[in-house]
């Protein structure tokens, strides 16, 4: 059986939620990843690791789950100033967007649910504190912190700078999505390390082609890595959230 929500009937969902099954919520981002690689990088992002994931974590730990459809809007204010390719939603419409989704997802049934980001930029610890306070004993949210630093020192240099659209992702892109990436157009841009915690951070003023860090890098092989690297850590963390029911 799927473990994509999308592809399954009322009904069938209907029977999941009464089996206790995790509901995860993938988030994306629509949003310039430098010149070489295509604005919907976030969200192939948050759908493809959610779904292998799941399917790893059941087949590994018997973790029962569902992945929701991804969302694939979300804050991009720090890269307006490129001009195109990006949809912002402001911040307080997305976290109502997210809160409505959950409590959507609390009325069929589910208790526990798992918001991965694709975006590590998007900010919504509010939105689950404020869930879980209002659910406490009936639903609860996490947040899993995203494994992808740890996997990068694991499998290469955490000398080279990152940061958005750098080796890491574009060894990504590369593995699985190498239609998506523009080869002739990965250079190092020579960019600056961004003030992250800038209620006002603008990616302009870093880079002037929206690459933070070094994509040069990049390759087939380091991404096949670090794909499979951040699924089993991820798989391995649904694993813990569900132990916690």
């Amino acid at each position: 059986m799927t473990v994509e929500y999308g592809k399954l009937t009322f009904l069938e969902i209907k029977e999941k939620a009464a089996e206790g099954y995790l509901a995860i919520i993938p988030t994306g981002c629509t949003e310039q990843q430098g010149p070489h690689s295509t604005v919907d990088f976030d969200t192939w992002l948050a759908t493809e690791l959610s779904i292998e994931a799941a399917q790893q974590a059941k087949l590994k730990y018997g973790v029962k789950s569902l992945v929701i459809p991804t969302i694939p809007f979300g804050p991009t204010p720090e890269h307006r100033s490129f001009g195109y390719g990006f949809i912002d939603i402001p911040q307080k419409l997305y976290e109502d967007v997210i809160y409505a989704v959950l409590t959507s997802l609390v009325d069929q049934g589910f208790r526990q649910l798992v918001i991965f980001r694709g975006c590590g930029g998007h900010l919504l610890g509010n939105v689950a504190v404020r869930f879980n306070q209002e659910y406490e004993g009936k639903a609860k949210v996490d947040i899993p912190h995203h494994p992808f630093h740890e996997i990068w020192c694991r499998h290469a240099d955490p000398d080279i700078p990152g940061g958005h659209a750098d080796s890491f992702t574009t060894s990504l892109g590369l593995y699985k999505h190498p239609e998506d990436i523009r080869e002739a157009q990965i250079f190092n841009p020579g960019s600056s390390e961004p003030e992250w915690d800038d209620p006002n951070l603008d990616f302009g003023k870093y880079s002037t082609t929206g690459v933070i860090g070094d994509p040069t890098h990049a390759n087939r092989d380091l991404g096949e890595k670090l794909w499979n690297g951040s699924v089993e850590a991820i798989a391995a963390m649904l694993q813990e959230i569900d132990l916690a029911q």
